[in-house]
């Protein structure tokens, strides 16, 4: 698989907002990265097709979808060595799978279908269609909202994705899914977390220091 699109090793729980637009993901993910003391990868999709929306007035077309795919994954990998043991995703490949289905007539890279399948999340909050609509720049099918929800959830089935259905407001599923999250946690041992990262180099750096401050005692 291309190495772009593969996903670094690090012990985290990774949890994924998963559905279609406008279904309250960042702002949950907001939520759960601020409950937790920890990261949350963004949607680069947002940024890179505001971008060219901005630039070249067009909207998403199947040519980038790879480029967001790998976007997608960097930033995926970069903030999970900064995480505190759980790293909140705002989306991953599957959703962008899901949406190169749906918009482009089934049609999917294989680079992305493989990537979607491989990479492995322990758990995915599956938003659903129960939040105000807010058009903007990129959002569309407005009408079409059950249609996408059905795809998505059909898209977790299908892959065998561990998955919970989050309805209501945002004290609901926010209490929902932590209730979820923290039964994951509690099954996982040496889970990786940023502040212990720091607290070693701090060690080290100590340590160097006093080495370097005895060599100097001693001429």
């Amino acid at each position: 698989m291309e190495k772009t699109l593969t996903q670094d090793p690090i012990n985290i729980v990774k949890v994924v907002l998963f559905g279609p637009e406008s279904t309250g993901k960042t702002t949950l993910s907001r939520h759960l990265a601020r409950y937790y003391n920890t990261v949350w990868a963004p949607e680069f999709a947002r940024e890179y097709l505001q971008n060219k929306w901005n630039n070249e007035r067009k909207t998403c077309q199947k040519e980038d979808l790879l480029p967001i795919a790998i976007g997608q994954m960097k930033l995926e990998n970069t903030l999970a060595k900064k995480a505190d043991k759980i790293l909140i995703c705002d989306t991953d490949l599957l959703e962008t799978k899901v949406y190169s289905e749906e918009f482009y007539g089934g049609f999917v890279d294989e680079k992305l279908n493989k990537a979607a399948h491989t990479n492995v999340y322990d758990l995915y909050l599956l938003t659903y269609i129960d939040t105000p609509w807010e058009e903007d720049d990129l959002r569309d099918r407005p009408e079409q909202r059950l249609e996408m929800f059905t795809a998505f959830e059909n898209a977790l089935k299908a892959h065998n994705k561990n998955y919970i259905l989050l309805k209501g407001d945002k004290e609901t599923r926010l209490k929902n899914a932590t209730n979820a999250i923290d039964k994951i946690i509690a099954k996982k041992e040496r889970l990786h977390s940023f502040s212990d990262t720091l607290e070693d180099l701090d060690m080290h750096f100590m340590h160097q220091n006093s080495e370097g401050f005895g060599n100097s005692y001693e001429y």
